[in-house]
């Protein structure tokens, strides 16, 4: 996967506030990466810098092979931006405000006016064209807002809390709209703090509070949690207690006990390690009916990580 952002120890500091240290990631081409931290973890204040609406402090950064200090300019060019306050004219049409800020990319005459048209039928408002914004729904500013960012066909988009205070289905529809976008081969940064929400949309995670604490698949970040339970079902006559001293004798079994007709073995490496654990137990008899492992949950990974201390306040447009 060719990579389309690429982020180097970039830091931002307010005055004596470190809001952002020594960031190192990279995102691929057709990629969602979710920074996923508490309120006033530096999401916003990272989207910020790799927009080229914030001034790093240190580190530096490229977007799409552009050195973001050196090509401000073409970065911007290259970029949308969903911001968590949406920020649309209430007494303009959602096709006034789209075409206003067609005008602002640059974009005049039948282009401005087939962007526009293009980019509302992508999030679904055409039929909500030509009615004041000020009536609609958060959902339905929401996807005007998505479709703002959109306008100039960006290669890169960062969306900040692209979901925060909607309903469920408008939220669906949203996620819909990101990931349809992923499938075009945009690659796209979302800034959030619902872990659900990361799970569901990114290929990759970075757990963020300050600086990056780990970065990884949802799937493989689950698997630093705690070390993983292997569930093993048996049928037959002897229950699982009789097998405890067999899977107690391996060294690679952190700890085993039984729960009805199964066996909770704790293993480093369930895919390494499961296989060895089953050929012992077969060996001494044991008549197995399934085998499933469970990983600790995101949540409890990221409650690891970043703990549960309150985060420092000095106003969302500097640290969120």
């Amino acid at each position: 996967m060719r990579p389309v952002i690429v982020v180097e120890h970039l830091s931002k500091r307010f005055g004596r506030l470190q809001a952002v240290d020594e960031l190192s990631f990279t995102v691929g081409d057709g990629e969602i990466f979710g920074l996923l931290g508490p309120n006033g973890a530096g999401k916003t204040t990272t989207v910020r810098m790799l927009s080229g609406l914030v001034e790093p402090s240190a580190g530096r950064a490229t977007i799409n092979g552009l050195d973001l200090a050196a090509r401000t300019e073409a970065v911007r060019a290259q970029t949308g931006i969903l911001t968590e306050l949406p920020g649309l004219h209430d007494r303009l049409t959602a096709r006034q405000n789209l075409a206003y800020y067609a005008r602002l990319y640059g974009l005049r005459g039948r282009a401005q006016r087939d962007a526009v048209t293009r980019h509302l039928a992508l999030v679904g408002m055409s039929d909500h064209a030509d009615r004041r914004v000020g009536g609609f729904s958060k959902g339905m500013r929401q996807k005007v807002a998505i479709a703002r960012a959109l306008l100039h066909d960006p290669q890169v988009i960062y969306l900040d809390e692209p979901t925060s205070g909607l309903d469920p289905s408008a939220a669906r529809q949203v996620r819909e709209i990101v990931a349809d976008l992923r499938d075009a081969g945009r690659s796209i940064i979302i800034c959030t703090h619902n872990l659900d929400e990361a799970e569901r949309l990114c290929d990759r995670i970075g757990i963020m509070r300050g600086t990056l604490l780990s970065v990884g698949t949802p799937a493989a970040l689950r698997r630093l949690g705690r070390r993983a339970t292997t569930r093993i079902e048996l049928v037959g006559p002897r229950g699982p207690e009789s097998f405890l001293e067999t899977v107690a004798r391996l060294p690679i079994v952190a700890g085993a006990r039984a729960d009805g007709r199964t066996l909770l073995i704790e293993v480093g490496d369930p895919r390494g390690d499961n296989p060895e654990v089953i050929r012992a137990l077969v060996a001494d008899g044991a008549r197995i009916l399934s085998v499933r492992e469970e990983a600790a949950s995101l949540e409890e990974v990221y409650l690891g990580m970043v703990g549960s201390a309150p985060s420092v306040d000095i106003g969302r447009e500097a640290v969120a």
